[in-house]
């Protein structure tokens, strides 16, 4: 399997160059050159299957030979060491938990799986040390960090904003030490992200380090994000009914997964893409025209995100094709207000605690059950304890810390300070 570039101005690469360069040179995204369905006999008899061998038999054509068929299958074994559970909330809508892993968020799959991918690469420890450098508005870092903790021949630096991450998600980026560390940046997650861009276009930089990112454009962060898709698939009772996922939306990157889930065979009927108030793809779907626009801070912190990376990606998949994007795919946002309203909502009816994101994905989930009839899962992608500033207050409760959480919580937060790029470049060259 090779990779192109969405620009369409780089060399086609491997599998592996396309993990260890993150992005291609022309600054585009990886996409791969060909996407095969499975057959139709395993989708008939996935619930016989374990989650590891669906997880291998989805993964193993976008790796082909890079990694061999033994070595591949330690990789998954060692990511997926943690359930996906459905939980049933009302009638034909139900919860799909994908907060059961070390960091309690959906990232653990992909960052876990390439960190494992970046360890087999450096086995022998020849490859040139990689400096894996990435912003986050919430949970990427956590993922990222706990992933790649440890990993030989990897630097991990981290770019945050400054107040607009929960403490416990501060904690799982700046608490761990060894190999991970964390910039604390004055401005928004767009700040972080436009500096982690200039890094990737500095000539001086590049020439010095060698960067990557593990942020959901890297393909081994995006697409092992299609394994739980199928996993859900295996759980339900009634495979004949019309699946719709919605997915709470930030970058982007767990829906392009999703789609990419369908693209394979996966019988999804409808994808929704549920926003905050970050609203770029709605209003592109109900216009038109694609403005990216300045972040803006909410309870969601996750989705604040003012030009969704993988949204190019998901434009590749439907071939650029609007009518198509949006027969397989619609779009909704929500206010805080109407995400805290939901909260309560779930809870009363049925005594479940969604974090402020999952709140975002039920809502987008009954705006589309109000006209279509389909067996409805939206994704739950954090712990509400991620969240406890929002959480305990809106639902008046008290959340224990569950075991991930109590390792970091009182560990001490390392972090340096930064508010431009010649600081984080200076602290690049100087680390």
């Amino acid at each position: 399997m090779n990779y192109y570039s969405l620009n369409k101005k780089a060399p086609n690469v491997s599998f592996k160059d396309a993990v260890i360069k993150g992005l291609a040179p022309d600054r585009g995204l990886y996409f791969p050159e060909s996407i095969t369905p499975l057959s139709k006999d395993f989708f008939n008899h996935i619930e016989y299957f374990t989650n590891h061998e669906i997880a291998y038999e989805v993964i193993k054509q976008f790796v082909g030979d890079e990694i061999p068929e033994k070595e591949l299958k330690e990789i998954i074994a060692d990511t997926l060491v943690f359930d996906f559970p459905i939980v049933e909330i009302e009638n034909n809508i139900s919860s799909l938990e994908l907060f059961h892993g070390p960091t309690m968020a959906f990232k653990d799959v992909g960052a876990r799986f390439m960190a494992r991918c970046f360890g087999y690469f450096n086995k022998d420890k020849s490859a040139e040390k990689v400096t894996v450098l990435v912003a986050t508005s919430g949970d990427t870092g956590g993922a990222v960090a706990s992933g790649f903790l440890g990993v030989e021949g990897v630097d991990v630096v981290i770019l945050y904003p400054s107040g607009k991450v929960s403490e416990v998600q501060e904690k799982q980026l700046t608490a761990l030490g060894k190999n991970i560390k964390a910039l604390e940046v004055n401005g928004t997650f767009d700040d972080c992200q436009a500096m982690v861009k200039t890094a990737f276009l500095d000539t001086d930089l590049i020439a010095a380090k060698n960067l990557t990112s593990a942020n959901s454009i890297n393909v081994a962060r995006w697409l092992p994000q299609m394994f739980y898709f199928f996993i859900a698939y295996k759980q339900l009772k009634n495979k004949r009914k019309k699946l719709v996922f919605s997915v709470p939306s930030g970058n982007f990157g767990n829906i392009c997964a999703g789609i990419m889930a369908q693209q394979l065979g996966l019988p999804v009927k409808q994808f929704i893409a549920s926003t905050n108030i970050n609203d770029i793809v709605p209003n592109y779907l109900e216009t038109g025209i694609y403005t990216p626009k300045p972040s803006k801070q909410t309870i969601s912190n996750a989705m604040d995100v003012g030009d969704p990376s993988n949204f190019i990606r998901i434009q590749e998949i439907y071939k650029n094709d609007d009518t198509l994007l949006k027969e397989n795919v619609s779009s909704y946002s929500f206010t805080d207000a109407e995400t805290k309203e939901a909260m309560l909502k779930i809870n009363a009816k049925s005594g479940y605690i969604a974090d402020p994101h999952g709140a975002v994905g039920y809502l987008g989930l009954k705006k589309y059950l109000k006209s279509n009839k389909a067996q409805g899962i939206f994704l739950e992608t954090a712990h509400p304890v991620k969240f406890l500033d929002v959480v305990e207050p809106v639902l008046n409760t008290t959340i224990e810390f569950p075991p991930q959480i109590q390792e970091v919580i009182n560990k001490e937060k390392i972090a340096v300070k930064i508010s431009k790029y010649e600081e984080l470049k200076e602290f690049l060259l100087k680390n």
